[in-house]
Parts: C-alpha cells; structure tokens; sequence
C-alpha cells in the first residue's frame, strides 16, 4: 500500500514514512547535560557565578580560593539538574507506556501483535470493540452491516455522542479476509498532516479508479471503538502526524513570576555590586596615590602594579569576588527545596484524596507552586471536568402533574438522601443501575393511566437508539446522544421496554406485552429544527405521530387546545430549569390514513429529488408536524461533579475569573453553566456571538454589546484591567472564535471577554483552546490556569501558566502533560486557596530574610574597606560563616542535643577519661521535670509578647483575611427556597447533534443486525399478581 502526502497548497506531492511513536519529554541521553545547562544558565545569577568563577582563577585579583565559588555552583547546577532529570523520566515512562501499546499488524497474510510505536504509515491494522485507534486511519471495513463504524470521540472534541463512520464500498468488501487485505494494493493521496479535527480530502486509486475520500471515512487517533466487534484500517498519518498530536502543542519551559522576579533583583543588585565595588575601587586608587605609594618598604604593590589607578583598577575585580555574597548563588537552591517541601505538602494533603478511586493530589513539577496563589484566570473544560458525564432521568411532567419531587404528609420537600429508591425488581428488563425516588409515578404507571402510559411509549418508540442483547435480559443502548439514553433507559424501568428495531420495525415490550410497531418515517432532527419525529402504525393499525424537542419549537407547533396545558407544563419547565436541568417537550398527533398516504408519497418525491431536496423535506416536516397535541415534558440531570457550584463561587469571591472552553454544543455549555452557578439570571445580560463572518462577529462585540469603556486608537501591548458598567457573561461558537482570533479583532475579543464575568467558548477545537489562552496571556498581564481531563485539553494545559489535569472517563492525556493532577474539580479550590496561597506566603517571607541576611553580611566587608585601605581584605573568615549558616539551616536543634549527648556519653568517657568525666549527666538533666519545665517557661515567656501583639492586632486593625476567617466561624443564615425562573431560551438544553441524526441511517437498515432471539417474548407483567404490591 502506497500512501501520499500532498500539500493542497503545492503541486508536488510528498511520500514519507513515519512511525508511530510520539514524544513528550524534553530531553535524550545525550542531549540532556547541554541542554540543561544552556536553560539553567538562563538565570543570571548562574552566569555570573560562572564568570565569578572565571575571575577567580586569576592570581592578581582573587583572594579566595577558585573552589569556594564552583562548589557550590556544582550543587547548585546539580540539585536542578537532577530534578529536572526525574521529571523528565517520568515523561519518559509515560510515552514509553503509550508507545508500547499491543495492536494488531496485518504482516505477510497473518495477524502480528505490534508496538505502537512501531506502526508505519502505510500498514492495515485491525482494532476491536472498545480500543483506542492507534493512529489517524481510512476504515476500510468492519463487522458491522455496510462496514458502518461506531466510535466515541470524547478525548477530541469532549463529546460522548456516538460517531458513525463508513467505508467506502469498495473497500467493505474486502472484510475479515486476510488475504484479500494482504492483496489489497491501492494509493492514497490526501492532504499534508494538519490541525482540523473536522476536516479531511484525498483519493484512493484502486485498480485504476478513483474514490473520493472525506473526513467520514477516517478514524483518528484518540477515538474509542464502540458497538463494533472489529474493523479494520490503512494507516494514513502516524505518530506527531495525527491530528490529536497536531492539536497537542509544544512543551514549554514553564517559569513563575517569582523567578523572573528574582531574575530582576539579581539584575538590580548586579548594579548595587558594581556600585559598591566602583566606589571601593575609587577608594583604593585615592588612599594609594596619597598613603600607599610610601609605605611600599612593608606593604609592597603587587608585582606588574606601577601605578595607584592600575591597583584601583585590580582591586575593583578583586571586590566583585570579596563581595559576591550580595549575589545569592545558594538563593536557588534554597528556593528549590522549599518547592519540593510545598509540593510533598500537595501530595500529602488528605483532603485532595479522592477515595473511590485511591487517587492522591500530585504536584507533577516542583518549580510552579507559589504560581497557584497568583492565578487571575481559569480555563475549564466542561465535559469529565466540571461534569461526570453521565446523564440521569430526574423528573418529568405528564399532563399538568409533576413526578421526581417526594414530599412529606404536610406538604413538605424531602431530600432525596433521605427517601427509599423506587424498586424496579418486578421488571426483569429493567435497568439496576436506574434511580428514581417518586413512588407516584410507579403508581400512576401500575394503574394504566392513558397520558402516563402514551408518554413513555413515545420515549420507547423516537429515538434513534441502538439496542444490543447478547444474552436474554441483558439489554445494553448505544445512543448517538446521551440524553436519547436516558429517557430510552428511563421508559424501560418503567415498563416500556424498548427491545428490537429492524429498518421498518420497533420492537417494545410494553407491561410485559411484546408489540410491534411499524417504522413508517423518521423525521430527524438537526440544529435548526431542535426536534425530531417518527410515524409509527400501532399492532391495532392506528397511525400516531410522536415528537420530542426544544420547548421553544414545538410550543409553536402545538394545537390551540393545549393553551391550559402549556401554562401548567411551562411552570414545570421554569421549576426544572431553575434547578439546572436539561428540559424537553414531548407531544403526539393522531395522523388520518388518508392524509398520510398523500404526504407519504411527497416525502418520496421529496428524499429523491435532485435539487432542493433539503428545502422540499423542511417544507414537508413542517407542515405534518402541527397541530401537536401536548404530553409534558422530561428533566434530564447532567451530572456535576460534586463540589463544583461551591468551588466556582469560591473561586468567584477570590476574584477569579473562569472561562468554559468547551467542544461541546451552546446549548448544553450554557445549560450546565447555570447548574453550577457560572451564568445566573441576577446577571445584567449574557451575549451570545455567533457571526459567520468577520465584519459579523465585529458588529457583535463591537454594537450590540452594551459594555461602556474606554477605547484607545493605539494598540496596547498589555491591557489594563477595567471595570464594567454591570455584570456580563459572552458565549461565543467556535466558528465565530476563529474570527475573533484573527490580527485585527483579537484585541476587541479579549477586552471584551475580560470584562465579563464569565466567557464560554462552545464548539471549539483543541487548538483553539490553546489560542484563546494565549491571547489572554498575550493582552493581559495576568497568571493563567488551564484544567481539563482529555486529550483534547492538553495543548490549553501546555499554554497556560499552569496546566492542571483531571484523571476523569477520558483517559490519562490531560494528566501526563500536566504540571498538578487530582481526581476532582472541587479540589482546585483547596490547591489554589490554601496550598497557593502558603507558597507565596512562605516564599516571599524567605526571599525577604535571604536578602537581608546576605546585605548584612555583604556590607560588613563593604564598610570594613574604609579601614583597611581599601585593600580588598576579608573581615570574616568565610568557611566560619558558611559553616554557621548550614547549622541554622539543617537544625540547630538537632545538632545540639547530638554533640550534648555525645559530650556526656559513655563512650567519650571511655576516650577521652579527663576531658569528659560527667557521664550521664544530658540524660539526667533531660529526665527532670523541672529542666523541661523551665525550658517550657522561657519558651513561653519569648512567644508570648509575640502572639499578644498578634491577637490586639487582629482585633483592633483586622486584615480583609481575618474577616474572612471570622465570618466562617458564624454558622451561615438559613437561605429560604425559591424557585428560579429562567426564560425559555435558556430552558431546552437537549443535546442536539451538530449534525443530522441517525434517522437515514436506520431507516435505510444498512447498521441492521440479524435480529435479536430474544426480541420477540414477554418476559414479565408488572399487572400480575406476583409483582402487583412489590415495590410500592
């Protein structure tokens, strides 16, 4: 199999051969001494000691001893290097582990366990149910009917809907048959390896034919395998070439403002030094020429010395060494030990264990911890990050009644914590894993009530569900949106089972009766309708319309005699959305036999007609979808993570901004902002941009959002924070952000964003994740963090100052490229609030006496020249100095109870007989009390002055810390119960695909199976006498 790459942009096409392994550590072998040093000499006070040192191996200048400088240089460049050596092994392992993966590799006609990384472009491979694609692949064919394809591509795009993908027919042929494969000998030409997830041309030329090649017939590295036994695939991109690789980004060498801080307090006291040594140096020249030159008899010049400015001019150099101790060369070290001590302290922290899944708090990198307490902006991803990604039937509305609240005798709310589980047991079809806590809607169910009955027949009978019975009873759903999931799963337990469905048929077991209805059409939905449709002939002929959607789109739609109804349900619906809910409106329509019979043969005309087809289709949808008689309407819970609202306005009152850089649909961005308390109706307004071109999305930012600040006709480099006229939240699609990103509308972009509240950036690819955190970073002098769970999260993770990742559902990605890791969102509180903040803290007070301690030092040697004739001589013995300074650093503590029990051990008596007589006499002392009490006494007497002033002071002149402190310690108020009301176009937050449904493809039967044995048997009655009482 040949494949070529061609550059759409030149007319030569390129063949290559690239292997499949990826890199994400820095450095080699051999390339890590050079390179290590060459970033470690990137810090000034390194390069000066190196020059130090240079000087230093001088005779005429230098009065200390050349190793005095490189020993503690050597440790220095030592104890970094080493650290960062074990970071850069533990990338090592990770992209060791993923490389190593097994995969199939057809080779010479057989099937051979591979490596991943030694996958070549060019190779066919075989993947199976559940596996990662190893690499960007042409599907070639499958187990599936018509070689279809279902993947999931939550680590690309954030999304859990299921994907379809297809063969080309030509290929499909060629199935399971290895040797036809092996035969198999065709030439791909497709477009250079590119960034765009959604987007891909080329050809195969097989056997002098040419077949058009799309973005549908690929499965790209990072999608999961699912509903498929096994496919099979031609590599086309490999390895950095795929387009997840391709979205990661670079590694960058990451630094903390407290580094480049340090970088300009070196660079200031670089300046002090040559002052000092400059003045110095003047000194000697002046007492040389005036004293000096007579006393040569007893204090003779250095030899090559002739002249009192050429000795000032020496001594200046020899000054710079005698007073380098103003320039901290142990300063990184010490500072790179109190990192790795803040960060066992992360990786200690109890309170960032998430037990469930034994995973601890990890600080992957030691060097960005006081970072965490500077963080001004957040970027989150949503799905697996401020969600659990699993969506759960809550509550719904049938015919003016609403079921999921339980309440007391008096009327009351309970808690759901505090209410038994509906038991499901009588249904041997049902779900175990299905919660629900209203009894009454069993009870309604049991009873036969008509709507409660017609309503979950409808979520049995429109969907575009997949179902799967391997083994009787076992029923497992394969649904293109995870909301169509749940309320399938949801009919199920209570009693409408969804079984079968063949391209005409839908098997349901209702109440324990097997009926079979006849698929007539499927109106699929789509972004602009926000609803979709079946027509289905019951087993007693009747024809009936079922519809589910947006409740903005079928209010419109449905019969003048529903008005009563709709006010009911619309108070539900607000109720629902309050509490973050994503809402659906559910109705009917009785079709006469005769009207559908025209319409039926219209819609043929339609589906086969060459041009308009799209529009022809609309118009007829349209206009047999009226009239709808009103049902009610679903609740369905998007599961957050635990924590996550409190988190976020935690977060919010530290004057955090975050920002949702999501690739999932507005819709569902939006309705999850409110659930976790991003967006609330307390806001002045939420814009929403969406242009489709560039003089759009300006119109938008630029018009028709209110916000009132100043503008300026220069381009700042650094953009001042401003404050708005009010609070705002921006939504802006993806495709529009594109827009938005480019040279001459960045700017407007990001001063509006930063003067809202809260930003969400929908349908956005990984690249522009990392795009957008770069223009804040660009524009705004502020310290950014990015966390996310996916591989579709990392290249934000790279560009942002710190990358935090979430070991969620969507694999170890996001965690391997990121500088901390926990298992939950809350937990990003703790780690900035707390962990954050006494880093700084801890950092700053150590900076501080560094300093002070090295210019007192420093400046004894500098005032002691005025007495010494300025003759460079040294005022303390420096090994004396160096040897104290390590004692009170390590413990002093330590060593005098070591050196006071050694001096009054047996054994120094045994020695040293005349010198150490008082055997015993430490441990006697140490075991009375009264020693221990007057110790305790001066300790007390030394603290107390100090925690008194402390305590007056935080009671007289309070800091805004303090109150902050005192105001946890008062038990919060009771906050009343309210309903929230939201406006209906925030209310439907269905999960709508973005693309058309599976409603073509069901009902051209081409994902059909043989159907299943199972289908066609009751298997319970809910009605019978066994079951009648159970569970109520």
């Amino acid at each position: 199999m040949f494949c070529s790459w061609e550059d759409l942009t030149a007319p030569v096409g390129l063949s290559r051969q690239m292997n499949n392994s990826i890199k994400t550590s820095k450095y080699n072998f051999f390339s890590f001494l050079p390179l290590n040093l060459f970033e470690q000499f990137q810090r000034i006070a390194n390069a000066y000691f190196l020059f130090l040192l240079i000087l230093q191996l001088i005779p005429q200048i230098s009065s200390l001893a050349w190793f005095t400088t490189v020993v503690p240089l050597v440790l220095v460049l030592a104890v970094s290097g080493v650290k960062d050596a074990i970071d850069d092994f533990n990338r090592h392992k990770s992209d060791k582990h993923v490389n190593n993966r097994p995969v199939q590799v057809l080779i010479n006609g057989m099937l051979k366990d591979e490596k991943w990384m030694n996958v070549q472009v060019g190779d066919i491979i075989r993947l199976e149910n559940n596996n990662f694609v190893t690499a960007d692949l042409l599907l070639l064919s499958s187990s599936e009917p018509h070689s279809l394809t279902y993947i999931e591509t939550a680590e690309l795009d954030g999304e859990t809907n299921l994907k379809v993908k297809q063969a080309l027919t030509v290929t499909a042929e060629l199935g399971e048959d290895l040797q036809k494969l092996t035969e198999f000998n065709g030439e791909v030409k497709c477009e250079a390896p590119n960034n765009k997830l959604d987007k891909f041309t080329g050809t195969l030329t097989l056997r002098g034919e040419k077949y058009a090649l799309d973005n549908e017939k690929m499965l790209l590295r990072g999608c999961i395998i699912r509903n498929t036994e096994w496919c099979f695939g031609l590599v086309i991109y490999a390895g950095p070439d795929t387009k997840l690789m391709q979205n990661s980004g670079k590694t960058t060498f990451k630094r903390t403002s407290i580094d480049r801080l340090m970088n300009v307090l070196v660079l200031l006291i670089f300046a002090f030094l040559a002052l000092m040594c400059l003045i110095l140096a003047i000194g000697n020249g002046i007492w040389e020429y005036d004293k000096g030159y007579y006393f040569q008899v007893y204090l003779p010049w250095a030899e090559g010395v002739n002249s009192a400015s050429y000795s000032g001019f020496l001594m200046f150099w020899s000054y710079v060494i005698i007073l380098n101790t103003v320039v901290p060369i142990s300063l990184y070290v010490s500072v790179e030990i109190i990192r790795l001590g803040n960060s066992f302290y992360i990786d200690w922290d109890r309170k960032m264990y998430y037990p469930p899944k034994d995973t601890p708090a990890q600080a992957r990198t030691t060097t960005l911890n006081e970072e965490l307490g500077q963080i001004k902006y957040i970027f989150s991803d949503k799905t697996g990050t401020l969600t659990q990604n699993i969506m759960c039937f809550n509550k719904c509305s049938i015919h003016g009644k609403s079921y999921g609240d339980v309440y007391d005798m008096s009327g009351q709310r309970i808690e759901i914590n505090e209410v038994k589980k509906v038991d499901f047991s009588y249904n041997q079809l049902a779900d175990p894993k299905f919660a629900f806590y209203d009894h009454s809607l069993v009870e309604a169910v049991k009873l036969g009530d008509i709507q409660t009955h017609r309503f979950f027949r409808l979520l049995s009978l429109c969907h575009t569900v997949m179902p799967e019975e391997k083994k009787e009873g076992n029923l497992v759903y394969q649904a293109q949106s995870p909301d169509e999931g749940a309320l399938v799963t949801a009919a199920r337990n209570f009693g409408f089972v969804f079984r079968a469905r063949t391209p005409e048929t839908i098997t349901v077991v209702e109440m324990g009766e097997t009926k079979v209805y006849k698929l007539l059409a499927i109106l699929d939905f789509n972004n602009v309708r926000k609803r979709m449709s079946v027509i289905v002939r019951s087993p007693e002929g009747d024809l009936t319309l079922y519809c589910k959607g947006a409740d903005t789109i079928l209010y419109e739609l449905l019969h003048s005699s529903c008005d009563s109804l709709k006010e009911e349900t619309t108070e539900h619906l607000n109720e629902f959305a309050g509490e973050g809910l994503r809402t659906l409106v559910v109705a009917y329509k009785n079709l006469d036999e005769e009207y559908f019979q025209d319409w039926i043969r219209r819609h043929h005309e339609a589906s086969t007609a060459l041009e308009g087809r799209e529009d022809k289709l609309s118009e007829l949808y349209e206009e047999i979808e009226k009239d709808l008689m009103l049902l009610g309407a679903t609740a369905i819970e998007d599961k957050l993570q635990d924590g996550v609202p409190q988190t976020i306005e935690t977060l919010a009152r530290a004057s955090i901004k975050i920002w949702v850089l999501t690739g999932d649909k507005q819709e569902t961005a939006m309705n999850i902002s409110y659930s976790c308390n991003l967006l609330n109706d307390d806001m002045d307004d939420v814009f929403v941009i969406e242009g489709s071109t560039s003089d759009d999305v300006l119109k938008e930012l630029s018009d028709e959002i209110n916000i009132q600040f100043e503008k300026s006709s220069k381009k700042p480099k650094v953009l001042p924070d401003e404050q708005a006229n009010g609070v705002y939240g921006l939504v802006i699609t993806g495709h529009s952000l594109a827009y938005g990103l480019e040279e001459n509308l960045e700017l407007e972009l990001v001063r509006t964003a930063c003067m809202c509240k809260v930003v969400i950036c929908c349908r956005v690819t990984p690249l522009q994740k990392a795009q957008v955190v770069e223009l804040v970073k660009k524009y705004k002098k502020a310290v950014t963090l990015a966390i996310g769970d996916g591989a579709n999260d990392v290249s934000m993770i790279k560009t942002a100052h710190i990358g935090v990742g979430i070991s969620g559902q969507e694999g170890m990605q996001a965690v391997l490229s990121s500088d901390f890791s926990f298992a939950q969102f809350r937990y990003l509180q703790r780690l900035l609030l707390v962990h954050g903040r006494w880093s700084y803290i801890r950092m700053c007070k150590f900076l501080k006496y560094f300093f002070y301690k090295n210019f007192a030092f420093t400046l004894v040697h500098f005032w002691y020249g005025f007495f010494s004739g300025f003759s460079a001589q040294i005022c303390l013995d420096t090994s004396y100095w160096t040897v104290v300074n390590q004692f009170f650093i390590w413990g002093s503590l330590s060593v005098y109870f070591a050196i006071t029990f050694t001096m009054y051990s047996d054994g120094m008596y045994m020695i040293f007989t005349a010198s150490f007589p008082f055997v015993g006499t430490a441990r006697n002392t140490l075991s009375q009390p009264n020693v221990w009490l007057a110790i305790f006494l001066s300790i007390t007497l030394c603290v107390l002055p100090v925690v008194g002033f402390r305590f007056l002071k935080t009671q007289l002149r309070p800091t805004p810390s303090d109150k902050i402190k005192e105001a946890k310690k008062r038990p919060p108020p009771p906050s009343p119960r309210r309903r929230l009301r939201r406006t209906s176009t925030r209310r439907s937050g269905y999960a709508f695909a973005h693309q058309h449904g599976f409603g073509a493809l069901i009902m051209s039967g081409r994902n059909m199976r043989p159907k299943s044995p199972f289908a066609t048997t009751g298997t319970f009655s809910p009605n019978s006498d066994k079951h009648k009482h159970k569970g109520l």
